[in-house]
């Protein structure tokens, strides 16, 4: 039987694993189908963590020094793709695509979420060379220049002020003609002279060559006209897909307390409501969604794991 199971291997799932290893556990496996690292891997470049500060390394290269760590101390890596979790008596059984079943004492959640597609033309081929869903991330890499968001929610235009900050101007792409967003929000974003809020609008086509996106087409849904913004840098918030699916059980029914956003219900431990389960990373209430907080999340949650493994024993 495994002392930890750690579902997920970005930053969270990855640093749960270096702390259970170094804190004493000798039996633990993270389960990550493909190579470890997670969302920050697709980054051409990473300045917000502190201590790395090399504008020639990636985030792939990033995260493969975390992986060389975490290995060295012991942590296994299993390339297996986990369908749920189900706790029966005082352990957790881990059920692996295929029906192969491991045991475990304690389980780490760590499966993080998956942003939304706008699914416009060019989506896909400049994510990560100009089109970014973090601004917190990418903000500083457009300072004093022009930059696009699509969105209307709370997210969307508390990143637009986040980002009127910082560049010149911010135009927020909405299509409908009303936001969604709380009225405090709104009423901060409209009274930012920077910020331009561009309505019945979608983004038609994002565009660019070689070196990354060179603009937008935003279309008026309502009269068809085609605006040629250009710009380097278009902000995607349309929402996030958590993925939350291996804390349902054979019935679809979540097996610990979840929000209405589909968010893993944790306290400050990182535990759910479930005895020796945790969740961290995106995938919990409130997640910053920033690789340093991941990071703090996952080992907090593997001190938990260890203290409540001492309290068993």
């Amino acid at each position: 039987m495994l002392d930890c199971a750690i579902i997920g291997g970005g930053p969270a799932g990855l640093t749960a694993g270096l702390y259970a290893t170094r804190g004493g556990l000798k039996n633990v496996t993270m389960f990550e189908l493909g190579m470890p690292g997670g969302q920050i891997t697709q980054s051409s470049e990473i300045e917000n963590y502190p201590g790395f500060f090399e504008h020639d390394k990636t985030g792939m290269d990033f995260m493969n020094t975390w992986q060389e760590q975490c290995f060295a101390f012991g942590l296994k890596h299993e390339m297996k793709k986990v369908e749920r979790v189900s706790k029966v008596d005082n352990h957790f059984v881990i059920t692996i695509e295929g029906g192969e079943e491991v045991e475990a004492l304690t389980v780490i959640v760590a499966t993080g979420s998956t942003p939304k597609r706008a699914n416009f033309n060019g989506e896909d081929e400049f994510f990560g060379k100009g089109i970014s869903t973090c601004a917190t991330c990418d903000g500083f890499f457009y300072k004093n220049k022009p930059v696009t968001v699509l969105g209307g929610g709370d997210t969307a235009l508390e990143e637009a002020y986040y980002l009127s900050n910082i560049c010149s101007d911010v135009f927020v792409v909405h299509r409908r003609d009303e936001f969604r967003a709380a009225p405090p929000t709104l009423e901060r974003v409209k009274r930012k002279d920077n910020i331009h809020l561009i309505t019945d609008s979608v983004i038609e086509e994002a565009y660019g060559g070689m070196m990354g996106l060179d603009g937008v087409k935003i279309k008026n849904i309502k009269t068809d006209e085609i605006t040629d913004m250009k710009n380097s840098g278009l902000f995607v918030f349309v929402g996030h897909n958590v993925n939350n699916g291996v804390l349902k059980d054979e019935n679809g029914n979540f097996i610990c307390a979840m929000n209405d956003w589909g968010q893993v219900i944790v306290d400050l431990n990182m535990k759910t409501d479930i005895d020796g389960l945790f969740a961290c990373g995106d995938m919990r209430i409130q997640a910053p969604k920033q690789v340093v907080s991941a990071a703090g999340d996952g080992a907090v949650a593997a001190l938990g794991v260890i203290s409540y493994i001492q309290e068993l024993n």
